[in-house]
């Protein structure tokens, strides 16, 4: 059975700049190191998104939740990141896509619309 989210991997080429810059843009805490990884925490819940420099074959898309999109896109643009996809209307808000200094796609969402409503059959 799946519990929850435990981290998010992330292959960078560079460690220590990777590490750098999911602080300083995202708001991100190192909370371990290893020699070919980096843990870091987020302030809302204990999964983690791991910086790695590893060899590994990935096919996830993973969507961040941010309080706005509109204001996150023009942070994170002005901290480095470059638009992918411009903000967009989805039924609970807004979703962005943008990518890292490293090539990895950064998907943001709100809820600005309000969560959506659980389905009855």
């Amino acid at each position: 059975m799946l519990r929850k989210i435990d981290c998010v991997m992330v292959r960078v080429g560079d460690l220590e700049a990777a590490t750098a810059f999911y602080a300083r843009v995202f708001g991100l805490r190192p909370l371990w190191y290893d020699e070919s990884s980096v843990g870091m925490g987020m302030p809302e819940t204990d999964a983690e998104i791991v910086l790695h420099t590893m060899d590994l074959a990935c096919d996830v898309s993973v969507h961040y939740l941010v309080d706005d999109v509109l204001a996150a896109v023009a942070a994170y643009e002005q901290g480095g990141c470059v638009i992918r996809e411009p903000p967009f209307d989805i039924a609970i808000g807004r979703c962005a896509v943008l990518e890292d200094p490293f090539g990895n796609a950064v998907c943001i969402l709100d809820m600005s619309s309000g969560a959506r409503q659980v389905a009855r059959p």
